[in-house]
């Protein structure tokens, strides 16, 4: 279960920065699933797999805050 949650993790963000890559934009909802996502695999992963869950979250804010600012510049 516990790489089922990590593997969870690891889809939800890539689907987001795809779908980013490909001009979607991503909800406030999926932002937030992903998130959870994360959270539910921290309790129950390695070492290893905590170190790119990380990099998971980091990767999350950066494709939130890049959504936040091509949506500040479109307002221009």
């Amino acid at each position: 279960m516990a790489n089922s949650l990590f593997e969870n993790a690891r889809n939800a963000v890539n689907r987001m920065t795809q779908g980013r890559q490909k001009g979607n934009h991503t909800s406030q909802e999926d932002m937030q699933a992903a998130k959870q996502a994360i959270q539910s695999a921290y309790s129950q992963c390695s070492q290893e797999e905590k170190q790119e869950l990380q990099q998971l979250e980091q990767r999350l804010e950066a494709e939130h805050n890049g959504q936040q600012q091509q949506q500040q510049n479109n307002m221009r």
